[in-house]
């Protein structure tokens, strides 16, 4: 019961803080932000304020193989997402405020087109969250930025003359 009151208060709180603004600047606040490490990125800490916070939808098999913004076809089993205005290429941790489960997108399309939406993931993506069935759910959106991958240097065996 603790827990069970113990998340509600902490999305009433997430919501209070975020809900009514708009994308922040990166350029703005606290120089001292706590960076979490996770093995594929670097992710700012929960306590950072979100990019953004409002309703996700997932688009599926209809537009499956079609060719996204980005020049690629869509795929609806990659975790992959549309967003009207972040930048082509750009990772994005999505938390789904209901049950906390998370997911990381990349965004490679457009969208949504439907008034008060700020994102349409993937159907996988939708799938990870858990919230496939319904459609629709609210969402904390964080920007991410991807560690550099290491360069992998081929040795050259020597050339016998």
């Amino acid at each position: 019961m603790r827990r069970l009151i113990a998340r509600g208060l902490a999305i009433i709180i997430l919501v209070s803080l975020g809900a009514a603004q708009g994308p922040t600047s990166s350029g703005s606040g606290d120089t001292r932000k706590a960076i979490a490490t996770t093995e594929a990125s670097t992710v700012m800490a929960s306590h950072v304020k979100p990019y953004q916070i409002g309703t996700a939808s997932w688009y599926g098999d209809y537009f499956h193989g079609k060719q996204t913004a980005s020049g690629e076809p869509y795929n609806m089993y990659d975790l992959t997402a549309a967003h009207p205005t972040l930048p082509l290429g750009t990772w994005v941790k999505v938390t789904n405020l209901r049950n906390r489960e998370a997911v990381m997108v990349r965004i490679n399309d457009r969208g949504p087109v439907v008034p008060g939406r700020i994102i349409d993931l993937s159907y996988s993506a939708a799938k990870v969250l858990h919230f496939k069935a319904q459609g629709l759910q609210k969402v904390r959106l964080d920007i991410v930025k991807p560690r550099p991958r290491p360069q992998i240097i081929a040795a050259l065996a020597p050339v016998d003359r």
